[in-house]
């Protein structure tokens, strides 16, 4: 099923896209603000996020542009700024595609279906399979044996970069660098604490397989 996180003040818009995106087969979450939405998007294994621009807490571009830092993650701006500054402003920040209110729910579910589409053709296609373990990109999926774990966006982008270099140990600036194609700044300490989930979930999806490990002052490499 496909995920979207719906982002919008508008509590009647977020109604009306979450009743017609669930009755089109999407599992929807909804956000009033950038703060609540980037909670989200830290926690939740999402296939698009639909943003509005005019948020109370900040703007949308602001909350793009960040999201963006970390994941190629399908961002849809939806809003009420049709003037062409506005739009190639979101476009040019790390939007996707950018639909004018007031808006078609058909044409949305269209663009929104179409940006998820997109993106599951720009990554790997090929499964990694270590064992009873399966990481899939195709459904960002966890599994091992018949059980399966949840891992949010940017969690399994991280272990399914350290997968697909079996042995080989990679810096926390190494890992933010290829992952999300950005140098890391201040993302330590959030990385820190993404690796920290991440092998708790494995750990407890696969008990007694260790399969990231800790190299003392150089980092960490994925054992299979």
């Amino acid at each position: 099923m496909r995920k979207v996180l719906m982002v919008d003040d508008d509590k009647t818009v977020l109604a009306d896209n979450r009743q017609f995106f669930e009755a089109m087969g999407y599992e929807v979450l909804c956000a009033e603000t950038a703060r609540r939405a980037e909670e989200i998007i830290t926690t939740a294994a999402l296939d698009c996020v639909v943003l509005d621009v005019d948020l109370p807490d900040e703007s949308g571009y602001e909350l793009c542009a960040r999201v963006r830092e970390r994941t190629g993650l399908p961002i849809v701006f939806l809003s009420g700024y049709t003037e062409e500054q506005s739009r190639v402003r979101g476009l040019s920040i790390g939007g996707d595609d950018y639909v004018c209110k007031p808006y078609s729910l058909r044409e949305l579910e269209l663009r929104v279906r179409s940006r998820i589409r997109a993106g599951r053709a720009a990554e790997p296609p090929r499964p990694l399979q270590y064992g009873s373990l399966l990481i899939t990109p195709g459904s960002r999926s966890v599994s091992y044996g018949n059980a399966s774990a949840d891992f949010s966006t940017f969690e399994f982008d991280v272990l399914y970069f350290l997968a697909r270099h079996p042995g080989e140990v990679f810096s926390y600036e190494q890992i933010y660098s290829q992952v999300w194609k950005s140098p890391i700044n201040k993302g330590v300490k959030s990385l820190q604490v993404m690796i920290v989930r991440i092998r708790q979930k494995l750990l407890e999806l696969c008990p007694g397989h260790d399969y990231i490990q800790t190299v003392r002052r150089k980092g960490y490499l994925f054992v299979p």
